[in-house]
């Protein structure tokens, strides 16, 4: 009989698992949420202010109504503008803020920028100032020479525009093109 008492106060003295504490569980989950929706909302209105401060941005240019015959086409991607020189200070008044895909033509009148579910825009022979490739712009990288950055002007205002091809080898080919139109434009602006 001795030995079945050791096994009833061991069968006693065992206690279940601690049941989880769903309070406790949900009230965290409920505040991460409302972490993560802070900072989204954080981030939104960072957004508008820039756009707020770059009110004095004019309209952007539409496409004339003869804008000629394509010289140059390219599909890809549209990484966003900023002000020229400084790759990490983006544009976001009047939608240039706004990473697309893009269709872009150039003519003897300027570039026409096509993008579908963003606000479209054209770039006058007149305004485009230099066509380069470089890594990087408003926190997009790439590899070197992996992005076509094209600066022109905008009211008192120096902007590079970044796009990349679906077809990186076309790139070259566009910087030279852009280039020798700017300059024949300088060329016979200077007459």
């Amino acid at each position: 009989m001795t030995s079945v008492a050791p096994v009833i106060l061991l069968a006693a003295e065992k206690e279940s698992a601690e049941v989880t504490d769903w309070a406790a569980r949900v009230g965290w989950v409920v505040g991460l949420g409302l972490f993560v929706a802070l900072v989204y909302w954080l981030m939104r209105e960072g957004w508008k202010w820039r756009g707020t401060l770059q009110s004095d941005l004019p309209a952007l240019p539409t496409v004339p109504d003869e804008p000629g015959t394509a010289r140059l086409t390219l599909s890809g991607r549209y990484h966003g503008s900023t002000t020229a020189g400084q790759w990490l200070d983006r544009i976001v008044a009047h939608g240039l803020g706004t990473r697309s895909r893009v269709e872009l033509t150039l003519t003897d009148a300027g570039l026409d920028v096509v993008r579908p579910g963003a606000a479209d825009f054209f770039v006058p022979a007149a305004a485009l100032r230099e066509a380069r490739l470089d890594k990087g712009i408003a926190g997009k990288v790439l590899t070197e020479g992996g992005l076509l950055v094209v600066t022109w002007a905008h009211g008192d205002k120096l902007i590079d525009s970044g796009f990349r091809s679906d077809h990186a080898a076309e790139h070259n080919e566009w910087v030279d093109t852009l280039n020798d139109m700017i300059n024949k434009t300088e060329t016979e602006g200077a007459r």
